[in-house]
């Protein structure tokens, strides 16, 4: 069992299908708990959200106070700003993650991996690195972290992506998302590409869309 607390939210008896969701920094797994009932996915889809707790750890940028954090952030820019161990140990976690909804029952081609800025650049670089075969990857303001994760990826470039970004996003800007976007478009993959008129949030048009693509995932 992966060493990781979750908060653990069901639409239906016995799940078939399980959508892992990671937040941003400093909040928890509770975070987007609230959103699944604003999805308003069909009744009789049954599913497993699976929304973990980061680590608690230091984070640099935030003059090393420690709160929850999926890898220490170095500095503001875009280019090597993350902790390439400890994204890694968190997609690990991912892994693991993965792994044990598999364990129960769940096949990884009903397997959603998502996340939310930090939370997003660990799912993005997971999906692109995992030997499971999952459904799908849905990334929420975030960046790829790793600048070469495209190139090094293993993933089928069939996999369905959704990519969203607030136009006013003041902590990752757009153009981090949008670049990201490109380099996997080049890289061979389809990308749901949407931008929002938000900051770094999460909107009511975001939501719908992020309901109406999951429905096709689990049509």
């Amino acid at each position: 069992m992966p060493n990781v607390d979750t908060v653990e939210v069901v639409t239906g008896e016995k799940p078939t299908g399980s959508i892992i969701w990671l937040h941003g920094l400093g909040a928890d797994g509770h975070d987007f708990e609230p959103i699944v009932p604003e999805l308003q996915l069909p009744d009789e889809l049954a599913l497993r959200f699976v929304f973990p707790h980061a680590p608690v750890r230091p984070v640099t940028i935030n003059g090393g106070m420690s709160m929850r954090a999926w890898y220490d952030i170095l500095s503001f820019d875009s280019e090597g700003r993350a902790d390439r161990d400890g994204l890694l140990q968190s997609s690990a976690l991912l892994e693991d993650l993965i792994s044990r909804e598999i364990d129960r029952g769940i096949s990884s081609q009903k397997i959603v991996i998502a996340g939310f800025s930090q939370g997003g650049a660990v799912a993005i670089h997971t999906a692109l690195h995992t030997r499971h075969d999952i459904a799908g990857l849905m990334a929420l303001s975030t960046y790829m972290a790793l600048p070469d994760a495209a190139e090094t990826a293993v993933s089928r470039k069939d996999l369905p992506i959704f990519m969203a970004h607030g136009n006013f996003d003041p902590v990752l800007r757009l153009e981090w998302g949008r670049s990201s976007a490109d380099k996997l478009i080049a890289a061979g993959y389809a990308v749901d590409w949407h931008a929002y008129p938000m900051a770094h949030a999460v909107c009511p048009q975001e939501i719908a869309d992020i309901s109406a693509w999951l429905s096709r995932i689990y049509a």
